[in-house]
């Protein structure tokens, strides 16, 4: 198995953003999360105040953050919401169709599209886990598209299993790792 590369992980600041927005603008990270405005709403979010719940779950808070490598460079972008609970979503009925009481993080992460392939997705999410900000979490659970095998790969090589076997009504296969 290929060494992990050590990652270092920091608060994502508005000073990271000139950093991040390129990755935004290859055509495989567009496909995934979107435009430049996926960086730049995740600044705004993460001083959100959520009062309402999300598809039966309560955010608790958001993290948000950069994975820096030992020279200190921007390898990647993690983070997301922590809820009270899991549940299984069903968008047409828009009725919680199961739950899990566990305290929960909804993650997401991009690597920089120059340095895929290298391990720090893997490094970022098994940082992600060990972060002291989220060592109340008790299940981290990953939204990825059944075809995105890279990310698929890395979120299984940082100890993530999978939570469903079909993809739900929005094309995404759900891992989790639960402590």
């Amino acid at each position: 198995m290929a060494e992990v590369p050590a990652v270092r992980l920091v608060p994502y600041e508005p000073e990271h953003l000139l950093a991040v927005l390129p990755w935004f603008d290859d055509p495989e990270v567009q496909r995934r999360l979107g435009g430049r405005a996926w960086p730049e709403r995740e600044l705004a979010l993460r001083t959100t105040r959520w009062t309402e719940e999300f598809r039966g779950r309560r955010v608790l808070r958001a993290h948000s953050f950069i994975a820096l490598d030992e020279a200190d460079r921007p390898v990647a972008q993690i983070g997301g919401d922590v809820y009270d609970r899991w549940t299984v979503w069903d968008p047409e009925r828009e009725a919680v169709l199961a739950e899990d009481r566990r305290t929960t993080m909804g993650a997401a992460y991009v690597v920089d599209p120059g340095r895929t392939g290298r391990g720090y997705g893997r490094a970022a999410l098994a940082a992600l886990v060990a972060a002291p900000e989220t060592a109340d979490v008790e299940q981290f659970v990953l939204g990825i598209e059944p075809d995105n095998t890279a990310s698929l790969h890395a979120a299984a090589a940082a100890g993530f299993r999978p939570l469903t076997t079909e993809p739900d009504a929005e094309d995404m296969l759900y891992l989790h790792l639960v402590r």
